[in-house]
């Protein structure tokens, strides 16, 4: 892979013969029964221990990360320490209960109980922009609730999938229950439509999502899809203007805004237009974009230079329908390197407020009331998240419920909390992750109906 820091080939991996293929599928489904009828405390235990190895190594691993994809070293680690170990303990801690049998209500003569049983071989399909926090919300539920795992990283951070493998080996996990494969576009098609294959979990773009959906048309396969957003917020007129602008600048621009749940898109109420827009330019400006590799960078490269262009056109065509940037900083066409942008004057004429952008520029527009902020919110084909800032809690949930998301945020954003269900709507996917849901999604029910005195 090519390093967005300096253009260098920072890791260099082919893809795996048919018979590397062939032997990673055997060994799955073979090493699979075994681990499903282990204790599910002893499951947790493992990966726990898994979890600890990458913790301890997380400033290491952090380097790597930092020279894959982009982010600043002053942010890596953190994917490590604080999102990949919180998302993977909480999983682990309500394994045993989410796992457990599910009593029918007591008859006489009988005992009846649903058991949740694993599924068999998990594809996990994981990107590269949070490589860690993204794969570990299905492979550990996924080995937890008793399958086994192949996973394929995305192409620009490999390592993660060898370091997932070196941890779980030291702790002790059994041969062949978690693997790794290097796989091509093509490649991942037909492992998908292998019949060992039990459930694939994808996360990416809506095309990658079409694209699993038809590797696995001919099977009778489940699949779980996270497939990306324009999340819009809402800022009420009473809102904590300060705070709001605060989080709303880092939703918008960490990790160079190429977050799935980032802030794309910001619907201010009309008083507290001008003073929010103007509070946040300033936040903006602070930003420092360079080398990641150095500890004062707070805004990296972007993945790969056309995925910045990719940006730049979208600010381009919105200032060409009457939009109006504000920053206008340096840049440098075709690097990589892209420093934020903020635009006003925008509708939904233009893809700066209707189309993924996955980068540093966000458009705002001011509202005149809930019903328009509900309006505009809705008018999209993605509904992973959603957020509104207000102090008033009531009218939170009633506008939340009517806003179509999977994810609906009170003075917060881009966060998962493992204890929620992670889910989208419309074109943002199918299916959810984390929570005790999240563990359900890699089994299946099986019925125990027993007459005990015939």
């Amino acid at each position: 892979m090519i390093s967005p820091i300096d253009g260098s080939a920072y890791v260099k991996r082919g893809a795996p013969p048919a018979s590397q293929m062939e032997k990673s599928l055997h060994k799955a489904v073979t090493a699979q029964p075994a681990w499903r009828h282990i204790a599910v405390a002893e499951r947790a235990a493992v990966c726990r221990r898994m979890v600890e190895w990458c913790v301890a190594r997380a400033d290491r691993l952090g380097e790597e990360l930092t020279w894959q994809m982009g982010r600043p070293i002053a942010y890596t680690p953190n994917e490590i320490r604080r999102g990949f170990q919180e998302r993977a303990l909480h999983m682990i801690g309500v394994s045993q209960s989410a796992l457990a049998d599910v009593a029918a209500e007591p008859k006489e003569g009988f005992r009846r109980f649903i058991r949740r049983e694993p599924l068999g071989v998990v594809l996990v399909v994981a990107p590269w922009n949070y490589p860690w926090l993204t794969s570990v919300n299905a492979v550990v539920p996924a080995l937890l609730a008793g399958n086994a795992v192949i996973l394929k990283m995305a192409q620009q951070t490999p390592l993660v999938a060898e370091r997932y493998a070196e941890a779980f080996k030291a702790a002790g996990l059994p041969d062949g229950v978690f693997q790794f494969l290097h796989l091509s576009h093509d490649q991942t098609a037909k492992v998908i439509a292998d019949p060992r294959i039990a459930f694939v979990a994808f996360t990416g773009s809506v095309g990658g999502g079409h694209a699993v959906q038809r590797a696995a048309a001919g099977r009778f396969i489940p699949t779980g899809l996270e497939l990306g957003g324009k999340d819009p917020a809402y800022v009420r007129a009473d809102a904590d203007l300060k705070f709001a602008v605060e989080n709303l600048v880092d939703g918008s621009y960490f990790n160079s805004g190429q977050s799935c749940c980032g802030i794309e898109r910001i619907y201010v109420a009309k008083p507290l237009f001008k003073p929010f827009v103007d509070a946040f330019v300033d936040l903006a400006r602070q930003y420092r974009l360079g080398n990641p590799m150095e500890t004062e960078t707070t805004l990296g490269p972007m993945v790969r230079k056309d995925a910045a262009d990719s940006v730049r056109a979208q600010v381009r065509q919105a200032v060409r329908k009457g939009a109006k940037a504000l920053l206008k900083l340096k840049d440098k066409p075709g690097s990589p390197y892209l420093p934020p942008e903020v635009l006003v004057n925008v509708d939904h004429r233009m893809a700066i407020m209707t189309e993924e952008t996955f980068g540093p520029a966000v458009g705002i527009m001011p509202v005149k009331s809930d019903d328009e902020a509900v309006a505009l919110m809705n008018h999209s084909r993605y509904g992973l998240t959603a957020s509104i800032w207000t102090q008033d809690a009531d009218a939170a949930l009633v506008i939340g419920d009517r806003v179509e998301t999977g994810t609906w945020f009170m003075n917060r954003c881009d966060y998962l909390d493992p204890a929620l269900a992670w889910t989208g709507v419309k074109d943002s996917g199918r299916g959810c992750t984390l929570s005790r849901m999240g563990l359900e999604t890699f089994t299946r029910p099986k019925s125990f109906h027993l007459r005990l005195k015939p």
